[in-house]
């Protein structure tokens, strides 16, 4: 199995852009809806299509970047485990790795948004999931299979009182374990933290993925009749099944966030904050079936793919670029005097720019980080 899997990197590659369009409708769309949970205001309100649409391509990103982080770790450490690295040493890098990106979280996402306000998002639960998985690791994959399902729909039991947390500490870690929320605070100067992406559920994503690396590795030591992509679009389909089944009975599996009638936004319209079950498997179905179309693509190649090709550029360079394209949009809309008062006009055409301001961006770090093998830039 060589050093990287392209497939890996172009299914990254795919979403930083479509992670991109939306951060720059956040950034600049006035009319850019926020309406996937019932803690938010609105959320039953009839839903512009286009916005919602627009809005609703990105919502693959964050399952993609848990779900294919726990598939490269699990590469990683099969290689590592091939050199001789101890358990030990195992266990200190996903620390390390981990911390290094909820560092980047608490300090250089949270100095671009809110003041006095600690907004715990994607990079909170990659790192706290890479921080988990140094007891899950060791979990089978069925075992790991059972802590997803598990993660996935202990939320729907929290939000719905079935599960009932009533005291305020509990309260507390409920919002930043299981369902999200805000918890009042005075610590330094913050009077409020905000859980967007809380811990339980993404990490089940990022188990799952686990998983699915561990295939992969056994499969290179015993290879499987059934071909790869023919696999991923099995459980891809079986995601989607998921999906459907729970977003048909309307009740259990959708987070309180039903459908309204049966038109399509409806249907697609379900909870990621915090992530349902119905969500978990639109988003994972699709990702699969786009991740068995790009291994068979790959196997069909007859020669090497440009190193540059951006797609790929940017997944290989995906903890470097969300960095650097947060801060340039927020930059932009701060300087243009556009801050969330234009349209999808203005996203789009801030999307164009980033991206292609981005490209020699990542080609120079990707370059200077492999001239450092040892630093710490391996773990962006």
């Amino acid at each position: 199995m060589s050093h990287r899997l392209r497939p890996i990197d172009w299914m990254r590659g795919i979403v930083m852009i479509l992670m991109v369009t939306d951060h720059a409708s956040e950034a600049f769309n006035a009319s850019r809806p926020v309406t996937d949970s019932v803690m938010l205001d609105g959320w039953n309100q009839p839903l512009d299509t286009l916005q919602f649409l627009f809005r609703w391509l990105s919502h693959l990103c964050a399952p993609t970047f848990l779900f294919l982080a726990g598939t490269s770790l699990a590469l990683s450490i099969e290689r590592k485990k091939a050199r001789g690295v101890t358990s030990k040493g195992i266990n200190r890098d996903l620390l390390i790795r981990g911390l290094v990106i909820l560092g980047a979280e608490l300090v250089f996402i949270n100095a671009l948004w809110v003041a006095n306000t600690l907004l715990l998002q994607v990079l909170y639960a990659i790192g706290l999931s890479m921080i988990c998985m140094i007891a899950l690791r060791h979990l089978s994959n069925r075992l790991l299979l059972c802590f997803s399902f598990f993660a996935l729909t202990v939320g729907e039991w929290t939000s719905s009182g079935i599960l009932s947390l009533p005291t305020e500490p509990l309260a507390a870690a409920n919002a930043l374990l299981f369902s999200g929320g805000s918890i009042q605070v005075d610590i330094l100067g913050i009077d409020e933290i905000r859980s967007v992406y809380p811990l339980i559920p993404w990490c089940g994503m990022m188990a799952m993925g686990w998983a699915l690396g561990r295939h992969l590795v056994d499969r290179k030591k015993s290879p499987s009749a059934m071909p790869l992509e023919r696999v991923l679009a099995r459980l891809g389909l079986l995601a989607l099944v998921v999906f459907l089944a729970t977003r048909w009975w309307n009740g259990f599996g959708n987070m309180s966030l039903i459908r309204l009638d049966n038109s399509i936004p409806q249907w697609l319209h379900v909870s990621k904050y915090p992530p349902s079950l119905s969500f978990t498997g639109l988003e994972i179905g699709i990702m699969l079936l786009v991740m068995a179309g790009l291994f068979r693509f790959d196997s069909n190649r007859e020669s090497q793919p440009n190193r540059n090709n951006p797609i790929l550029l940017f997944g290989q360079t995906a903890f470097f670029f969300y960095l650097a394209h947060i801060f340039m949009l927020e930059v932009a809309a701060y300087l243009t005097d556009i801050d969330k008062m234009g349209d999808l006009g203005h996203a789009l055409t801030a999307s164009v720019i980033v991206i292609v301001a981005l490209y020699p961006m990542c080609i120079a770090f990707r370059h200077f980080k492999a001239s450092r093998p040892r630093s710490l830039l391996r773990y962006f």
